[in-house]
């Protein structure tokens, strides 16, 4: 990893930090939001991609570490100690237990080859990272017995830097203990002061470095206007200066970081577990959930024990909050489920009435078209009938005028009065009616039937036609009730009709509704 590259991770997550602690403490302007919803959004998908591309970037970490190791046994003494350097670097914050042994190493080589100056910045990387395995006490003694007083400048100022990113880390091992934690928080702070003084001013490293010094003793507005020069000086995203703290803006200094920490494959992270923490703080369950179980699988391969405690205890708190909030999604989902099944047995029900309807509309279709051709056939037998009614009276016309002619009026009363000419015109009348009327209603019999008792049923003959009850009952099937009016169209006396319709009614399974039974057969 470049010096430029950690730098900006250091910035990044410092300034985060610093946001988030004004936020929390109320320090600082708050009235006007910076960066929105929909700009954190858009850092956190890309952290998501990220994220899933983190084998990817671990894998060329590993790879560049094997190349080094390969060629470190091909090389003279003082090469593989540079080279032993680079790969203790290559393992800092990637695999704590391997760059410890690394740093060991190169302590050795350096030391058999008179180095001291690699020797000791070996030792003080080895020291540095000895909290994150879990060797707290033998850090703190082997730091302590160091004599920063007599080292010359530059190892100094390498001593202070050990030192204070030591005590941190110690610092953050007590969130539970404030007492505690404060108190080596106190020792980092005096450290991290010390250092400011030593470093170049106005250099990006001494602006750095006061940024975090003002920021340990709650200097938050200052350390900002710091840490927003130093952004400016490294020429990183100059735009990304804070101008307001909020939470928002935190977690996208938290998600930009955790960006730098995906890419350069560095394990040991605290960027995406406070982010972790921070969604989590904004009910982005999920989430939080995510990233905190990503950082403390990060933790797990880095071989980082103070990593693993400080993420798994934060793990289960957010995780009980998933489970509620899976399990609220899930009553959603099964009131959804139940709506959409209510919703579906009301469309079955529609379709159902709506299939009923179109059934029942077709069978109404149906009843019109027979209608229709009921009132046809009525009317071409109505036609028809009157044309032959018409053809006989011209015939009659023609006999009557040709008797008189010649005389022969006898011959023409004898033949009016014995009734024989209206008797066949009768028959072929009744014949001609019977035929229309069964067409239209081809089971009239079998239900006048059934409306008369057993015993007092009608046989209508083998000829298939109408007798004379069920002839009558037929004019009052068709509307024509009026006794009068059927005793005209049959040739019979009134008195006749009445007759013939009394014993119908006597017949009947229910004398007082017998008419109004004919009128509804069909």
């Amino acid at each position: 990893m470049s010096n430029k590259i950690y730098i900006h991770i250091k910035i990044v997550v410092a300034l985060a930090a610093a946001l988030s602690l004004m936020c929390c403490d109320g320090g600082g302007s708050s009235s006007r939001v910076v960066y929105g919803n929909d700009r954190v959004e858009e850092i956190l998908q890309r952290l998501d991609q990220e994220l899933a591309r983190r084998d990817s970037y671990v894998a060329a970490r590993n790879a560049r570490i094997d190349s080094l190791r390969s060629v470190r046994d091909t090389v003279g003494a003082h090469e593989a100690l540079s080279i032993t350097m680079d790969i203790a670097e290559l393992y800092r914050g990637f695999l704590t237990d391997s760059a410890l042994i690394e740093c060991s190493r190169g302590e050795a080589m350096a030391h058999a080859l008179g180095e001291d100056e690699s020797e000791f910045v070996m030792r003080l990387a080895r020291i540095e990272q000895m909290p994150l395995a879990g060797f707290t006490h033998d850090a703190v003694v082997e730091y302590q017995s160091l004599n920063l007083d007599t080292m010359k400048s530059s190892c100094k100022i390498k001593a202070l830097e050990a030192g204070r990113q030591m005590y941190s880390y110690i610092a953050a091992q007590y969130p539970a203990f404030p007492n505690e934690q404060q108190r080596w928080n106190a020792v980092a702070t005096d450290l991290q002061g010390e250092l400011a003084e030593m470093l170049d001013a106005d250099s990006p490293e001494m602006l750095l470095n006061a940024g975090e010094w003002e920021l340990m003793r709650g200097n938050y507005s200052r350390a900002k206007a710091i840490l927003g020069e130093v952004l400016e000086r490294v020429d990183v995203n100059s735009n990304m200066a804070a101008r307001n703290g909020d939470v928002e803006e935190s977690m996208y200094y938290l998600a930009l970081s955790a960006i730098a920490d995906v890419r350069s494959a560095t394990r040991e992270v605290t960027s995406l577990q406070q982010l972790g923490i921070a969604l989590y703080a904004k009910d982005d369950v999920g989430r939080a959930d995510y990233y905190l179980q990503e950082a403390l699988a990060s933790a797990v391969e880095c071989h980082a024990a103070m990593r693993m405690l400080q993420t798994s205890e934060a793990i289960p708190v957010i995780s009980a909050a998933g489970r509620d909030a899976s399990r609220r999604n899930r009553i959603r989902l099964y009131c959804a489920l139940g709506l959409m099944a209510l919703l579906a047995v009301g469309l079955l029900i529609l379709i159902v009435r709506l299939r009923y309807e179109m059934q029942r509309q077709h069978v109404l279709r149906e009843n019109l078209e027979n209608a229709n051709h009921a009132k046809e056939v009525y009317m071409s037998e109505f036609i028809y009938l009157c044309s032959v009614y018409m053809n006989k009276l011209n015939r009659f016309c023609e006999i009557a005028s040709r008797k008189i002619s010649t005389g022969a009026t006898d011959e023409l009363y004898r033949l009016t009065k014995s009734g024989r000419f209206a008797e066949e015109e009768s028959r072929d009348f009744y014949d001609t009616f019977d035929k229309a009327f069964l067409h239209i209603h081809p089971d009239f019999v079998a239900q006048v039937n059934s409306l008369l008792r057993e015993d007092s049923r009608i046989d209508p003959g083998a000829d298939g036609g109408l007798n004379t009850d069920l002839r009558i009952l037929a004019f009052v099937r068709l509307g024509v009730s009026d006794s009068v009016k059927i005793a005209q169209a049959l040739n019979y006396s009134v008195n006749t009709i009445y007759s013939y319709r009394n014993r119908l009614r006597n017949r009947a399974l229910n004398r007082d509704s017998f008419d109004d039974d004919i009128m509804n057969i069909g």
